[in-house]
């Protein structure tokens, strides 16, 4: 083999291996995120129930902030920092129905409004709700959909309008869940200070405004709870 051939087929191997290196696998979902927690899960004794939260760092904040609620009650928690609904799509599977709860309650929607993952209409977040809930009831697991809390801004992506989206894709949530009959857990009126935003010091920190702080978790257990307790009763 001619020197000048072996040095072509040299530089072509190297750029091979230089483009294999630069090839990264990202697990855009984060499907492996609660891998080995449920793995980990034990199965369902006879007449033992249980509910998965399905959600974004709202959920995720709650069970750090708010423990007892999930481990007296047998809630597993399964949110993500920063999901946006199609992302929770995309691991409902593995999450949620893989885990053979008898409810999900699903909080979803606010990343979307600040457009963690672009620029999405409103009807799109509905529909990706839409879907979970749908998925849910064709392996026999009861939806609870809730409404997006309030929020005023949000601190990381300013100047997308929650003021007036969040109302709009709740009442898309809200529409949906009255038509098919399906739980709707209406948190936005019960923390919305008056002008659109989330009640400052009372459920979030001024620092925060989206995130709810000990007692707004609280305030929403007791909205929550009795759904639950009635649909696990069914």
């Amino acid at each position: 083999m001619k020197p000048t051939l072996l040095i072509i087929l040299a530089i072509c191997f190297s750029s091979t291996l230089s483009a294999k290196e630069r090839v990264q696998v990202v697990d855009y979902a984060k499907i492996e995120r609660y891998q080995e927690a449920n793995e980990a899960l034990p199965e369902l004794r006879r007449g033992e129930k249980r509910v998965v939260f399905m959600g974004d760092s709202i959920t995720a904040a709650w069970v750090k902030k708010r423990p007892e609620f999930f481990t007296d009650n047998n809630f597993v928690g399964r949110g993500i920092s920063g999901q946006v609904t199609h992302q929770m799509l995309l691991r409902f599977r593995s999450d949620v129905i893989d885990l053979q709860p008898q409810v999900v309650v699903i909080l979803a929607g606010t990343n979307d409004i600040a457009q963690n993952s672009g620029p999405v209409t409103l009807e799109a977040v509905a529909a990706n709700i839409k879907s979970m809930a749908e998925l849910a009831q064709q392996n026999g697991i009861q939806p609870i959909l809730c409404s997006v809390l309030p929020a005023k801004d949000y601190p990381w992506r300013a100047g997308k309008d929650p003021l007036s989206n969040i109302p709009k894709l709740n009442a898309l949530i809200e529409a949906y869940a009255l038509q098919n009959n399906i739980p709707y857990i209406d948190y936005f009126s019960a923390m919305e200070d008056g002008h659109g935003g989330m009640k400052v010091p009372e459920h979030t920190a001024a620092t925060d405004l989206v995130h709810p702080n000990t007692n707004g978790y609280a305030e929403m257990e007791a909205m929550l709870k009795p759904v639950i307790d009635a649909a696990l009763e069914r």
